[in-house]
């Protein structure tokens, strides 16, 4: 039984390493849209999907940001914090974003959610870590205060 899930276990972490980010268009912070395979640079990258009305997603954005800089002495990497608010609510989510400071943030609006749909994205938050490569090699739903570290050490075992 143990070698059963051991097994499944592997296999569910290879397919995870497998999938690839989708190539979708979407804007930026300011206004232009961009293709998703522009963000692809050969740096790793904290990928995070958020919304105004998600206060688990704020907290963690707000605890990356916070550690940012060191974070940045071991690594690196970028962030990108992409906001799931449609067109009626994306001003919000722009002031929103400007007003805690992520200006260290690549910050997207997936105003239409195709980015959303096209990651398999149910719920936020919703945070990957993909390679330099673009292939995603890890990922979670929800936020517990304290769990944004082990996205870091995601990051520096891609170095």
């Amino acid at each position: 039984m143990k070698k059963l899930f051991v097994t499944v276990a592997a296999a569910l972490l290879a397919g995870v390493a497998m999938a690839q980010m989708p190539n979708v268009k979407i804007e930026n912070h300011q206004g232009e849209t961009i293709s998703t395979s522009s963000l692809i640079n050969g740096k790793p990258t904290i990928l995070s999907f958020w919304s105004t009305t998600c206060k688990p997603c704020l907290m963690e954005l707000n605890a990356i940001n916070d550690q940012l800089i060191d974070w940045l002495d071991e690594a690196d990497f970028q962030v990108v914090a992409v906001s799931t608010d449609d067109t009626r609510s994306s001003a919000k989510a722009k002031a929103l974003a400007s007003g805690y400071g992520w200006n260290d943030f690549i910050v997207l609006y997936d105003k239409n959610q195709d980015f959303k749909r096209a990651m398999n994205v149910n719920m936020v938050p919703h945070v990957f870590v993909l390679d330099g490569e673009g292939k995603i090699v890890y990922n979670h739903t929800g936020y517990t205060p304290g769990s944004e570290s082990e996205l870091l050490e995601i990051v520096k075992g891609l170095q």
